[in-house]
């Protein structure tokens, strides 16, 4: 309705947001009482559910630990990620789809299927290994970051050459400027590491970009974290139930300390994830070799060399301190 002719009609709205991990896990009401009572006592419940004609037995426990990542999904999105793990137990021969299926359905959601017959020069698959790790090296070593579930080179349908897949730890609904900055170092880990190894730009960082500039003028515009501008928001967004585009209401010389700011913020986060990765030099090469030889590694693989690299480091100082005195 036209908001110039709204006050015309008796009416009431009501705005429903997306479902978060408690509303979108359950399929059935009679759920409720397990799944409250596996997140107190930490025992497995087994349910069975039938999704066009296809069985689904979930264990519950493990779900748990995943259900971050499609929390905000409506409910088309969960089933066309059911239909995906349907297909692929049908494609594996099973009668039932069990979690692997879901998991995996979930990243052809996301990013689509493997490409595997693309076919990249050496170079350009050391660059992409490189930006990958880049990317996941400065979440690992980040302390408000999320964890690294998943990291790899091998094109997808979706047009990416790889990606570094991060699975939050627990749903959140604040975050904190540091978090941000956080999320933005990260987001631009991969361009600094092709920089920082090859003294090279690529177009595989558009995105990335995107989404950090996106993250940078939001922190700027919308939620006064900027010290140029305080805690003004020049920003305005129209709905956020519908599109929820955001547009600057403000004079042009206002907007242009804006850009300003944004420029700033990533200029500064982009420099702290080079300094990270070039600290961390031979981490980053150990890695994207391992990376190379592998394709595709999972978050854990990335900790033990994080964790290696650590406790290496101690013994190291210890033994250089005799040599100089």
């Amino acid at each position: 309705i036209n908001p110039a002719i709204e006050g015309m009609f008796e009416q009431k709205k009501v705005s429903v947001g997306l479902p978060d991990a408690r509303m979108k896990y359950v399929p059935d009401k009679s759920v409720w009482d397990d799944f409250d009572a596996v997140i107190k006592s930490g025992e497995a419940v087994t349910r069975t559910f039938n999704h066009r004609e296809m069985t689904l037995r979930m264990t519950i426990t493990p779900i748990v630990d995943e259900i971050g990542a499609t929390a905000g999904a409506v409910g088309a999105d969960l089933a066309n990620l059911v239909n995906e793990a349907a297909l692929r137990a049908v494609r594996k021969g099973r009668k039932l789809v069990n979690q692997e299926d879901l998991l995996v359905s979930f990243e052809t959601v996301i990013a689509g299927s493997e490409k595997k017959n693309t076919v990249l020069t050496d170079m350009e698959k050391r660059l992409v290994a490189y930006h990958e790790v880049g990317h996941a090296l400065v979440a690992a070593l980040e302390k408000h970051s999320q964890p690294v579930s998943k990291i790899t080179i091998v094109p997808h349908t979706s047009g990416a050459l790889g990606y570094t897949m991060q699975m939050p730890e627990e749903e959140k609904f604040l975050n904190t400027s540091e978090e941000l900055k956080t999320e933005m170092r990260t987001l631009l880990g991969g361009r600094a590491a092709e920089a920082v190894v090859f003294g090279v730009k690529t177009t595989g960082a558009s995105n990335d970009i995107q989404r950090a500039t996106g993250l940078a003028r939001n922190m700027v515009a919308l939620y006064g974290m900027s010290e140029e501008l305080g805690l003004m928001a020049p920003a305005s967004v129209t709905n956020q139930y519908l599109d929820g585009q955001s547009y600057l209401d403000c004079s042009q010389e206002t907007s242009a300390r804006v850009d300003s700011a944004v420029q700033k913020l990533l200029d500064t986060c982009y420099q702290e994830a080079k300094t990270l990765l070039t600290e961390n030099r031979s981490l980053l090469d150990e890695i994207s070799e391992y990376l190379l030889v592998k394709e595709t590694i999972t978050g854990d693989e990335l900790m033990a060399f994080v964790n290696a690299e650590q406790k290496r480091l101690p013994e190291e100082t210890e033994k250089s301190e005799p040599e100089e005195a």
